[in-house]
């Protein structure tokens, strides 16, 4: 889990490497480097749900 929160924190190019889609694993969103709500944006573009 540190692992993968520290590559895509890390990650410069996020939308074309989609840590956005990185979820906890009792399904909540979590945190994201650009805002907890740009991160929502980019999620329902996709059809993920939260």
């Amino acid at each position: 889990m540190r692992a993968a929160g520290t590559a895509c924190g890390a990650n410069s190019v996020a939308v074309v490497i989609p840590c956005h889609r990185a979820q906890r694993s009792d399904g909540s969103m979590g945190g994201y480097a650009y805002g907890i709500e740009r991160k929502k944006v980019l999620r329902a573009r996709e059809g993920v749900g939260e």
